[in-house]
Order: C-alpha cells, then structure tokens, then sequence
C-alpha cells in the first residue's frame, strides 16, 4: 500500500472534492465531522462522483442518481443498475489528507 498526501484537510462539513492520484481518481467527502473517500468514477457510466451532491452518508452519482454509502461503497439506491464503488482509506496526518492505496494504481 502507497500513502499519497492529497492536500490541506480543511473541508466545510458535507464539502467534497475530487483529487486525481496516479490513474485512479479519489473523492473525498467530510460527513459528520469525518473524512470518507470512494472512487470517484462512478461504475455505472463513468460520471466523477465529486459533482454529485452528498445526502445523509451517501454520495448521489449527477448522471444517474445513484448513491453510494461513503463507508461502505455498497449502492444504496439502484443495485441493479451497477456495482458498489470501491471505498479509499482517508486520514488527517498534521493538518493534511492521505490516502492509502494498493500499490498498482
């Protein structure tokens, strides 16, 4: 697994914003005082699940409406449209984000 610092941890709660990583891109959310982060390609069709809108613990995807829980990445909504999204392992370290990810991305 890879550590990469992706910025400041100075989210508003229910802020969101999506970070490019290698090939893969992250989105990280704050909800309830925590920071959460999926994959931020949408499975379905592709969409960057960072445009979307938060609701509750689930992201809602803006093409399709889908919305995945930001713990677990299991689609809450529509789980036969697609699959669940793959979650990313968020923490602060001195005022920062970092993401952990396998080391093939």
């Amino acid at each position: 697994m890879t550590k990469i610092k992706l910025g400041p941890a100075d989210f508003a709660e229910r802020e969101m914003r999506g970070y490019e990583v290698g090939k893969r891109n992250v989105c990280i959310a704050k909800i309830h005082g925590r920071y959460k982060g999926l994959d931020d390609w949408c499975n379905h069709a592709g969409c960057l699940l960072s445009g979307g809108r938060i609701e509750d613990n689930m992201v809602v995807c803006p093409c399709h409406e889908v919305g995945f829980d930001m713990d677990t990445g299991k689609n809450e909504t529509s789980p036969g449209v697609c699959d669940d999204q793959p979650t990313v392992s968020v923490e602060v370290q001195d005022g920062a984000l970092v993401v952990e990810l396998p080391d093939n991305t």
